[in-house]
């Protein structure tokens, strides 16, 4: 999930208008993080990486609304195209403890989307590619490992996966089985509160070493794509770039704490 404060009350028209989604269905992630998938009959299509605000309305009429990274590609549905956004529970927020506690199964949230045009990987790529993630910034690189095997990409991927505890890992047993499953797809976690149990080291902040041993080599040109919070971001792509990759190839998304 990256979440953004969007201005409601002085925005300007863009070709992407609000329209109506309704929520389908809810799977549960982590203890704070939820997937929902919502129908949105007039979906446009999206490409991974993209975002969208969901905006929700007040019976006083007062709005807010957030921006939430897609976590896949859209697929069919008997009323429309469905897409989903993972929502990180957002200590004192307005918009994800309602998504998360209050949204019920039909209810409506105003959409508007795709949004978007840097952060994205299109398929049709075919350069190795490397996702750093922290947290949930993971939502938005996932979206783009979806994407490689819904169209049989045979780029190779490498995600590495910063979080607290093993506790915190979106999307876990999905991973898990995709790295069996998805060829060319490889995955490796830094912990840096408490670590499984076996595993190699100590928990500890994403370093050099990280980035170095699980990441691919700069002189292969990967497209690289780096998410999580303000510090995180900035520390991984100053790793990258002295290690040689070209800062034209790391692309970077920031997200805060507004929720």
């Amino acid at each position: 999930m990256t979440e953004r404060a969007a201005a409601t009350s002085t925005q300007r028209r863009t070709p992407n208008r609000w329209q109506v989604g309704r929520l389908v269905e809810r799977r549960v992630e982590t203890p704070t993080a939820q997937t929902l998938v919502l129908e949105v009959p007039d979906w446009p299509g999206h490409l991974p990486g993209q975002h969208v605000d969901l905006r929700l309305t007040a019976p006083d009429g007062y709005q807010a609304a957030r921006s939430y990274s897609l976590a896949g590609p859209a697929v069919d549905g008997p009323g429309g195209p469905r897409v989903e956004v993972t929502v990180q529970r957002v200590h004192d927020g307005e918009v994800s403890p309602y998504l998360i506690d209050v949204f019920g199964a039909g209810d409506p949230v105003e959409v508007r989307g795709p949004l978007g045009g840097w952060f994205i990987w299109r398929p049709e790529e075919t350069a190795p590619v490397q996702l750093v993630a922290g947290g949930s910034g993971v939502v938005p690189l996932m979206a783009m490992i979806r994407a490689r095997r819904a169209v049989g990409s045979k780029a190779p991927f490498r995600l590495i996966y910063s979080v607290r505890t093993p506790g915190d890992v979106i999307y876990a047993d999905e991973l898990r089985r995709r790295v069996r499953d998805d060829f060319g797809l490889d995955v490796a976690y830094v912990y840096t509160r408490e670590a499984p149990e076996g595993w190699r080291g100590e928990p500890h902040r994403i370093g050099l070493a990280d980035v170095n041993t699980h990441g691919w080599p700069p002189d292969l040109e990967p497209l690289t794509y780096v998410c999580g919070p303000t510090a995180f971001v900035e520390t991984v792509a100053d790793l990258l770039v002295g290690l040689g990759h070209p800062s034209r190839r790391v692309k970077t998304e920031r997200f805060g704490p507004t929720g």
